[in-house]
């Protein structure tokens, strides 16, 4: 099969023909339909998460059940369905806990070490996804059927932005109603982090980013207020301040995953708000906050995948789109080819688009 294959940091990603194992006991194989261009993966072709071995990246993507292996159960060839890179195992604390996003478990760790291989010999694949290739194999628990209306681009969004960005919103922080908000990153994420905010009904959305496109895209997508950081420079606090009569906001989102934004978005948190970080903060860096702070209740919090149980909520945020009340079609910016996957790199660097969402045959 055709796939891209990274092979080494700041270079481009290649096109290759890549072999791919038959499902085994209790896996899927899955024809790739869609594949969202998700600014996760551009954060190992930077270098900034190390990636010791050749890997074929792409982790947000639906497509069509092509088989299965023994003694799966929940799907069938020609099933349509998205992938999720966090599959669930199960069995251990944090599945019977009830939050399998945070799922660990070794076996998906060692399988993505097997499935795929290139001039014979193993390669690694992404996430139990690995979804830059035409198709992928996965656990049986790794895949949500979705019904026959759902577009199958949209779909592909909701593997990981969507469920990241709207989840930090609604699950991770459980915005209330009437609740003052801001949002650092208007990116995929940040945009779908915008959407939840108003799908919960906050008052007040802010949206903070040093792109002007970006922020264009934040206001048709619910944000109230928006506010260009780099402009503002040291003044970015006061200017919160002014739309918050003096308080600053009760939920701050980072979605850039860069510390000194997380920073900002911990002092724009008012006393008794809590801040989100939902970025993913290169290896090795720490991120900065004032220790008396926490004398004020503020309340500095991760996130990992919305806080998701992605067979529960994929669904419900396949019915919010069908309603018309989630826009995941104005997400996508770009429907590009699998040889254009440089070039959707380029335009997500330059802050063009929303999504870029490459198409397959």
């Amino acid at each position: 099969m055709k796939a891209a294959v990274f092979q080494e940091a700041n270079q481009p990603l290649t096109i290759e023909d890549v072999d791919i194992v038959d499902p085994r006991a209790g896996e899927v194989l899955v024809k790739t339909s869609c594949s969202g261009v998700c600014h996760s993966d551009l954060h190992f072709i930077e270098g900034l998460w190390q990636m010791p071995h050749a890997c074929v990246l792409g982790h947000e993507a639906a497509g069509v059940v092509e088989a299965v292996g023994e003694n799966v159960t929940y799907v069938k060839p020609g099933d349509r369905v998205i992938m999720s890179f966090r599959p669930f195992c199960g069995r251990c604390y944090y599945c019977l806990g009830g939050r399998p996003n945070l799922c660990n478990s070794p076996e998906f760790r060692a399988a993505a070490m097997t499935r795929l291989s290139w001039k014979g010999k193993p390669i690694q694949q992404f996430a139990s996804v690995a979804s830059f290739a035409e198709y992928m194999v996965t656990d049986e628990n790794g895949v949500v059927k979705i019904p026959e209306e759902m577009p199958m681009a949209e779909a592909a969004l909701i593997g990981c932005g969507v469920m990241t960005g709207v989840g930090a919103a609604l699950y991770t922080a459980a915005v209330p109603g009437g609740a003052e908000v801001a949002v650092i990153g208007c990116g995929g994420i940040g945009l779908n982090i915008i959407q939840g905010c108003r799908i919960a009904g906050a008052s007040k959305i802010i949206a903070i980013d040093i792109v002007d496109n970006k922020l264009d895209m934040a206001t048709r997508f619910g944000a109230t207020h928006t506010l260009n950081s780099k402009d503002l420079g040291d003044s970015l606090m006061e200017a919160v301040l002014a739309l918050t009569g003096g308080a600053g906001v009760e939920y701050a989102f980072e979605a850039i995953g860069v510390p000194a934004a997380a920073t900002q978005a911990f002092n724009i948190t008012r006393a008794g708000g809590t801040t989100v970080v939902v970025g993913m903060h290169p290896t090795g860096s720490e991120i900065s906050v004032p220790g008396p702070a926490f004398l004020q209740e503020k309340k500095l919090i991760g996130c990992m995948y919305g806080s998701t149980r992605f067979r529960e909520h994929m669904p419900k945020l396949i019915d919010l789109f069908l309603q018309g009340r989630l826009d995941l079609s104005g997400l996508v910016s770009r429907r590009l080819q699998l040889d254009d996957i440089n070039e959707a790199f380029r335009a997500m660097k330059a802050g063009e688009v929303a999504r870029s969402v490459l198409e397959f045959s």
